[in-house]
């Protein structure tokens, strides 16, 4: 069918990586670029005698756009999946522009120096990519990502319209460690460490860090705390699911993680604001995430599951309506099968899904595009079919 260029050879690209080359019709070829070419050979190696995808690697940096340029010129790919850090979300797309490249990535834009996630800078690319006659396809993981696709279908299928939503993220895994973050450390903490905030009848607002805090009891895993977070697909579904008065996103956390994290917070070390050490400049948390361990690191010692998904309230035929739709997955399942934990999985399953909706050809329009902005059928479909199976609960226990 086609050829898709990874970029990136983390955790989460690591289980893309896995899932297309178990889906060979569509994923012919898969270039593997990231800066440590080293890394890429080693899960070439591993994989390429497992399947009948041709995987090439190559080394880029994927902050330099006239690099990429040239790597995309090189390889022409149908798509590039952007599996690297948020803050080279910019530098992928100008590439992809340059070389009329459909692009897909999993986590919108944030520049280095704040913790500040918005879609403005990845929007205000929409009359390029449709001149262009190219997709960008916006946040094509679990959340966001799924959690659009599961919006989309429960308003196409199940309502009229949409006036509720809160996205609740669940990970029961247990890892055997006092402290450690499920993906990169470094994004992780920014975005737990950020104040809260939720969207009302078109207004943000805004909380303290872990503020609100609620419990609910997950099938699957159980009785869980969980705290109200912000996120970012909260604002694009208040845009493009219809009925919207509020949307709220909670996750769930340990008391031995919350507490680790406080400590960590007070004397310093979750800053993203540079230091002088021993005469250079150093970030606090990126030494902090140089000492912790890699998330890649995790799955085999991972057990537990994650229940994440969306309750929704909203009217069908003039009348108040809920349902619930989440997926569940289980830690160590995933690793059999990929080498990575369920937090990898639940995002680069997705990617894959994302990739392959763009290059066969289902979604296709051109312009820039959250998830929910396509049909959500193929996709939904493609989650049975490719490891994520999803469940209905039309009488869920709602969050006060």
């Amino acid at each position: 069918m086609g050829k898709c260029m990874i970029i990136g050879c983390g955790g989460v690209a690591s289980v893309a990586i896995h899932k297309c080359c178990q889906n060979s019709e569509v994923f012919e070829g898969i270039m593997i670029a990231s800066r440590t070419k080293s890394k890429c050979d080693t899960l070439r190696d591993k994989l390429q005698p497992t399947t009948k995808t041709v995987i090439e690697t190559a080394q880029v940096n994927a902050d330099n756009v006239d690099e990429l340029i040239t790597l995309i010129n090189s390889y022409k790919p149908d798509v590039v999946l952007n599996l690297a850090l948020p803050y080279q979300d910019l530098t992928i797309m100008d590439a992809c522009l340059a070389t009329k490249t459909h692009y897909v990535d999993t986590a919108n834009y944030e520049p280095l120096d704040t913790a500040k996630f918005e879609y403005k800078w990845q929007w205000a690319y929409r009359e390029k990519f449709e001149q262009a006659g190219i997709t960008a396809l916006l946040g094509s993981g679990f959340d966001p990502g799924v959690t659009g696709v599961f919006s989309a279908y429960a308003l196409k299928h199940e309502f009229d319209e949409i006036n509720y939503i809160d996205i609740l993220d669940c990970n029961g895994g247990d890892h055997g460690y006092p402290f450690a973050t499920n993906f990169n450390p470094e994004i992780n903490i920014r975005e737990v460490s950020a104040k809260g905030s939720y969207i009302e009848n078109g207004e943000w607002v805004e909380t303290e860090p872990m503020e609100i805090k609620r419990v609910y009891n997950f099938k699957g895993v159980g009785e869980k705390d969980m705290y109200l977070l912000h996120h970012e697909e909260l604002e694009s579904l208040a845009l493009n699911i219809k009925g919207i008065k509020r949307i709220r996103f909670f996750m769930t956390f340990g008391q031995s993680y919350l507490t680790h994290l406080k400590c960590l917070e007070n004397v310093g070390m979750t800053s993203i604001e540079p230091i002088m050490y021993e005469g250079r400049e150093i970030v606090p948390l990126q030494f902090l995430k140089a000492v912790l361990p890699d998330p890649a690191t995790l799955g085999s010692r991972t057990v537990g599951k994650t229940n994440i998904g969306c309750i929704f309230r909203g009217k069908k035929d003039s009348k108040d309506k809920t349902y619930y739709l989440y997926n569940i997955c289980d830690h160590q399942e995933c690793y059999r099968e990929v080498g990575s934990q369920a937090i990898s999985y639940t995002t680069g399953v997705p990617a894959m899904i994302g990739a392959m909706m763009i290059m066969t050809g289902q979604w296709n329009r051109a312009g820039v595009y959250n998830i929910e902005e396509f049909d959500p059928d193929p996709f939904m479909k493609a989650l049975n079919e490719w490891g994520l199976p999803w469940e209905e609960d039309f009488n869920p226990v709602l969050v006060d």
